[in-house]
């Protein structure tokens, strides 16, 4: 027998569509924040408003695209304090091809949108960069990207066509840069004694105000609590850490048994050469898909014998 509209637990609901969600989420907010670590934050600030919204709700809304428009809103006013927003005016639409049946040329733009460094989107106009990535990235009816940003569906094809041509401009001028540069002593240590599996040489780097942030889980704060997470560590049998970077950021990349590839990354925070955060993704994985990790060269250094 089906649940009434009385039966439904709406936040057991809204947690069950945000798990399956949050990868699809974190594509459209990285993109629109040039960033996939500040993309993360605002899917994070998105779930907690969404949550906390649910209370004062009478007529549920449809989940998805009310998902969406928070983690919309909650981007542009991340990005107006930026003052980093750009103003286009529209015109008239300029045609775009039938959705039913794109045409060969359609398809190819929409490739190259996917596989456009993430940070590029950021140096599109906001309301170009939006539509490109509604459209393109996450494949978005035109008529459902017009609901969510407030515009014609004209309107839409003309940032789409705009957006795209600029997007293909800044693709063509882009130029790669070497991202390798010495590991700060700091990182080096802790990935050297992460390696050799020294979880009390690690607890020891910690201060005693540390933070650890692991996506959905609750915040822990101090060096007692915090240290429970190199115990948690200690369990995952051939886990290992290589320095790198995301975004100009040093980071740290985490490979699990057999992988060729990062699985994900953590970046930590230091204050007097103590760990002040850190911030684990091993919960939100998607995270790394468009992260671009640039991995320093391996080497063996001594991290003390196992503790």
């Amino acid at each position: 027998m089906n649940a009434s509209p009385s039966d439904r637990d709406p936040r057991a609901e809204l947690l069950a569509l945000t798990a399956e969600l949050r990868p699809e989420l974190h594509r459209y907010c990285a993109r629109l924040m040039g960033s996939v670590i500040d993309g993360e934050d605002v899917v994070q600030d998105t779930m907690a408003r969404a949550l906390a919204a649910l209370d004062e709700i009478r007529d549920m809304p449809q989940l998805r695209p009310w998902l969406f428009r928070i983690a919309h809103n909650r981007a542009l006013d991340l990005l107006r304090s930026r003052a980093v927003r750009r103003a286009e005016p529209i015109e008239t639409a300029i045609e775009v091809a039938d959705e039913a049946s794109p045409d060969p040329m359609e398809t190819l733009m929409r490739q190259e949108a996917v596989e456009t460094a993430v940070s590029r989107f950021a140096e599109l106009p906001l309301m170009q960069r939006s539509v490109v990535i509604l459209k393109d990235v996450l494949d978005e009816p035109l008529k459902d990207i017009a609901e969510l940003l407030d515009l014609t569906v004209d309107a839409v094809k003309a940032h789409l066509a705009r957006g795209r041509a600029r997007l293909a401009e800044i693709n063509a001028q882009a130029v790669t840069l070497a991202a390798a540069r010495p590991v700060s002593e700091a990182v080096a240590r802790y990935v050297a004694l992460f390696n050799a599996q020294n979880w009390d040489g690690l607890r020891a780097l910690l201060a005693d105000d540390v933070r650890l942030h692991q996506s959905t889980y609750p915040l822990r704060t101090g060096s007692a609590d915090v240290g429970r997470f190199f115990t948690i560590y200690a369990t995952f049998k051939g886990v290992r850490l290589q320095p790198a970077w995301v975004e100009g950021r040093e980071v740290i990349a985490v490979f699990e048994p057999g992988a060729a590839a990062p699985s994900y990354f953590m970046w930590l925070e230091w204050r007097d050469g103590r760990i002040s955060f850190i911030r684990d993704y091993r919960y939100s994985r998607y995270v790394v898909d468009d992260a671009g990790i640039a991995l320093a060269p391996r080497r063996e250094t001594g991290g003390g014998e196992p503790s």
